[in-house]
């Protein structure tokens, strides 16, 4: 807060949810909805979301201004791609959840990574629904191989004793955004650690394994239940379940997620390398003697267009030509 917005009817605030129209707040002696209309938004990043601080006037119940952010998690929206949607804000670390069984998707985790990337927070990999899987370690090895040092969990989430061991994640102050497709159990998760049954869930569809969207807005939880309670509390953000996941800027997560093949573009023969069939391209050599992947180098190769697109878009005004065709939803 500036000198002039101390005491009197300035205080601030935490946004606990965005609704159409409205903000939730919580705050010292202060909640409530408030509009969501803020004096200096000029565009989307100026707008509050879950996990925001506010100032607020606390006699006309009115945003005055967000405060400046730790961080913020942001995505293309899927309706319009040159537009930005806005997930969370001022988040410390990342669940990225997904579920031991058809939605394990290893193209979809590395998006969720390089977006963790992006914004410079702790990623922690979160195996859903091991109870219901016949081999959960199959699953807890193609994770841990999605990076070297990556933090993967595998948690039954109505065993309240799996859930407790993510709360070492949600000390004193410390906020955690759950980021993942409809059905993994986030809402689950979020219920065990608050020891509560507040958010409503739901059964995945047993023909694809696919779930249905309980969480329909961005909503922060106080973690005031019993697992958390000697750790101080936290805050979890559970969104909606997320199926498709476009970055408006990468290039930083995917230089830290795809850091082998980085490093290799480094060392070709010349700086303009397209990395096909030019000679003394290392990627190239890595590819023949099996040491990197096809599938992996055709995921980095998918991510660095559409980060170049991006960057044209955001430079250009206009949409760029993964925007111009009818996009489908995708699992990559």
């Amino acid at each position: 807060m500036t000198a002039d917005e101390r005491g009197g009817d300035l205080c601030p605030v935490r946004v606990m949810a965005v609704h159409r129209g409205w903000i939730e707040i919580a705050g010292s002696g202060l909640g409530g909805m408030i509009p969501s209309a803020l004096p200096s938004s000029d565009g989307p990043v100026d707008r509050a979301t879950a996990g925001d601080w506010l100032i607020v006037d606390r006699v006309k119940m009115e945003s005055v201004r967000v405060l400046d952010r730790i961080n913020l998690f942001q995505r293309q929206a899927p309706a319009d791609q040159r537009r930005v949607q806005l997930i969370a804000a001022n988040v410390d670390t990342l669940f990225v959840v997904t579920s031991c069984n058809q939605d394990f998707n290893v193209a979809r985790l590395e998006r969720y990574l390089v977006m963790a990337g992006e914004v410079g927070v702790t990623p922690v990999v979160v195996l859903t629904k091991i109870d219901l899987a016949d081999a959960p370690e199959r699953y807890l090895e193609m994770a841990r191989a999605l990076r070297p040092g990556l933090q993967v969990e595998m948690v039954n989430g109505r065993d309240p004793d799996s859930v407790a061991r993510l709360a070492r994640y949600c000390g004193k102050g410390d906020t955690v955004a759950l980021l993942g497709s409809s059905g993994v159990g986030k809402s689950t998760m979020i219920n065990g650690l608050r020891g509560s049954a507040d958010i409503v869930t739901q059964p995945v569809r047993e023909i694809d394994g696919k779930g249905r969207h309980t969480t329909t807005s961005r909503q922060l939880h106080r973690l005031d239940g019993p697992f958390a309670a000697a750790l101080g509390g936290g805050w979890l953000v559970d969104t909606p379940g997320m199926r498709e996941l476009h970055l408006p800027e990468a290039a930083t997560g995917i230089a830290e997620v795809f850091d082998d093949i980085t490093a290799l573009t480094l060392e070709c023969r010349f700086t303009n390398c397209t990395h096909g069939a030019e000679p003394g391209c290392m990627v190239q050599a890595m590819l023949q003697n099996g040491t990197l992947e096809p599938e992996r180098l055709e995921r980095w190769r998918k991510l660095v267009l559409e980060d170049a697109e991006s960057t044209q878009n955001a430079t250009t005004g206009r949409p760029g030509p993964t925007h111009a065709r009818k996009r489908k939803k995708t699992n990559g």
